[in-house]
């Protein structure tokens, strides 16, 4: 009896992990949504607000941190719940740094109001739209231990390298043309890179949630897009050497 109970314990500790890990991705969702809704609104209260919630995220990683030691300490998980649990404490880590790049998305916005061109590239939310569909996708593989879907989100972040190289292109374009924009313009480079590197930690998240299913590692190279370090300015090719 004593020891179902203490199975049954133990189940009830993974099951609040695995829910701590949900309610960080919703929040940091909410998070990341808001501060680009901010952007395209111009809404400096919603920006400010954004900020300030960050700091929720950042305990809630404190404390599944806190959650995840104590069962690896009372409990002495081996082999497959060992494996997720490390995961767990992995993909913790990666939902705090989306709640960071959010933050930074609306720190920025705060700066660029009043700033901002008539027009901001309209890729900005679609980007945005693209790794956010990975990070709900993503958890929804995690939440079903289906590493079909971990790995259809970890190949598709080659789509949101494409985009982020499209968006780079046209606000180099927009620098280019009338140089009093280049401030502003440097601002979105940043925010898109963000948003980037969102789909970064998603992707992140699919591997570790292919190695916590099948306790071996996804091939180190992934597909990707992104051609920004290679794209020259408008009339800047030139035809010598480099």
């Amino acid at each position: 009896m004593t020891s179902q109970h203490t199975l049954q314990v133990y189940d009830e500790d993974l099951e609040r992990l695995r829910a701590h890990v949900s309610q960080m991705a919703a929040l940091a969702d909410e998070e990341l949504a808001d501060a680009v809704r901010a952007l395209v609104e111009r809404d400096s209260a919603l920006a400010e607000s954004v900020v300030q919630r960050d700091r929720t995220l950042d305990a809630m990683e404190a404390e599944g941190e806190r959650k995840a030691i104590e069962i690896i300490a009372l409990r002495a998980p081996v082999a497959d719940d060992l494996r997720e649990i490390m995961a767990i404490v992995k993909i913790i880590n990666a939902l705090e740094r989306v709640g960071d790049y959010a933050k930074n998305i609306a720190k920025r916005t705060t700066v660029l109001i009043g700033t901002l061109p008539d027009a901001p590239s309209q890729l900005l939310p679609v980007l945005a739209e693209e790794v956010r569909g990975m990070l709900a996708q993503v958890i929804d593989a995690f939440i079903g231990r289906d590493t079909k879907a971990a790995v259809a989100v970890w190949q598709s972040d080659a789509k949101v390298d494409a985009l982020y190289t499209s968006l780079f292109r046209e606000l180099l374009t927009y620098m280019v043309e009338n140089p009093r924009r280049i401030t502003a313009a440097t601002h979105l480079l940043f925010i898109a890179k963000n948003l980037e590197r969102v789909g970064d930690q998603a992707t992140n998240i699919a591997e570790l949630v292919y190695f916590m299913v099948e306790g071996e590692q996804l091939p180190d190279e992934r597909p990707k897009s992104d051609e920004s370090a290679v794209i020259t300015a408008p009339g800047d090719e030139g035809d010598g050497e480099h």
